[in-house]
């Protein structure tokens, strides 16, 4: 064994990775993480610019999910891209990350039936691939938790539209210093919902076979890739994750053929939530190693994964990068406490995850002396 893979195999999560054009400083990503921080016209604020910029160590920050449009929204002050005062707030929080050497992706998502009335044009119903409201709730202020609006079922006509949004928002991410984008393609949002049986029993071209309800999710890739290039866009797949009432009956069939045909537009990565979104990571079964080997771009994996995890997962090949989610939330130095083996800070008690105005939770976690 030469001296470079006895360095890797002992520092696997540090090495630097090449992701298109960009070279990572570390294997480590910051996984996109809402936190209803945006103001009231769904505009990042200062304090958002703050927040990423303590987070820069990591390899690759993804941003998080983002609204392609006015029609997008499903949760309460959650940012869009699609104003120019949200693309010019946006490039205030790339030039921070970018001036302290970090690298920042931004993902782009359409919440679908993940939604309410209230957060639709004029009251509409939000848009899904078939009319079944989802057995889920969403949070407006003022009213607390609120069950999900039944949806309507998208005309065919429609998703062309849909697809130029999301090609609309990776443009305006470029604009606004994103070294790419992410397209969320997970968790019961829209294009996740038109994947899944249990939410898309559409007859049209986009329902019924594997390769017709696959057909929105690859549209949106293939725009997203001839706007920006294929090397500033990645996509995040969650196989078998039962959040937002995401149903499907044979996940295996599906994911495989979404990824043999990703393969051929070649984003720059895939990004795999194993197991059930912030919970067991065998709540079904579900061959991963099969979806990687029809992949040859870099291969990140997400959900509990610990230090020695990821090491793992690097040294043997079954991923390329690991994904942080609530570790980076606490741990704004979160790189540095892994490689000098520091203690990780426990989440303040008294402070959401979600909305919230002030620092505390948000951009007070302490860092390293």
């Amino acid at each position: 064994m030469g001296v470079q893979n006895e360095a890797f195999l002992a520092d696997a999560l540090f090495q630097p990775i090449k992701l298109g054009k960009l070279e990572l400083a570390n294997r480590m990503a910051m996984a996109p993480l809402t936190r209803s921080r945006a103001d009231d016209n769904l505009v990042p604020t200062d304090m958002v610019v703050e927040y990423y910029s303590q987070r820069a160590s990591v390899g690759l920050i993804i941003a998080e999910a983002t609204q392609v449009s006015t029609t997008a929204q499903g949760y309460t002050n959650t940012p869009g891209v699609y104003t120019p005062e949200q693309i010019a707030a946006w490039k205030k929080v790339t030039d921070a990350v970018h001036a302290k050497g970090g690298r920042i992706f931004l993902q782009i998502w359409h919440t679908g039936r993940m939604s309410h009335t209230h957060f639709q044009p004029d009251n509409q119903a939000p848009v899904a691939p078939s009319a079944i409201a989802a057995n889920a709730k969403t949070y407006i202020n003022g009213k607390g938790y609120v069950e999900c609006s039944v949806p309507r079922a998208l005309e065919t006509a429609e998703i062309a539209g849909i697809v130029d949004d999301f090609r609309t928002a990776a443009a305006n991410a470029v604009q606004a210093g994103f070294d790419g984008v992410e397209v969320h393609g997970a968790h019961g949002y829209l294009l996740d919902a038109f994947l899944r049986d249990g939410t898309n029993n559409r007859t049209d071209a986009y329902g019924g076979s594997i390769e017709n309800r696959a057909r929105f999710l690859l549209e949106v890739m293939a725009a997203v890739v001839k706007e920006i290039g294929a090397d500033r866009v990645g996509v995040r797949l969650a196989p078998v994750s039962p959040v937002n009432d995401a149903l499907e009956s044979n996940p295996q069939p599906l994911f495989e053929y979404v990824v043999r045909e990703l393969e051929k537009l070649h984003p720059v990565y895939i990004h795999v939530v194993e197991g059930h979104t912030g919970g067991p990571r065998d709540n079904a079964p579900f061959d991963y190693e099969a979806l990687h080997r029809l992949y040859t771009g870099v291969w990140m994996v997400n959900n509990g994964y610990s230090k020695e995890m990821a090491e793992e997962a690097i040294r043997r090949g079954s991923a390329d990068m690991v994904s942080f989610g609530r570790k980076m939330i606490t741990n704004p130095d979160l790189p540095r406490r892994f490689r000098e083996n520091k203690p990780l800070n426990r989440p303040f008690e008294d402070a959401s995850l979600y909305g919230g105005n002030g620092a505390h939770g948000y951009v007070d976690y302490p860092e390293l002396g």
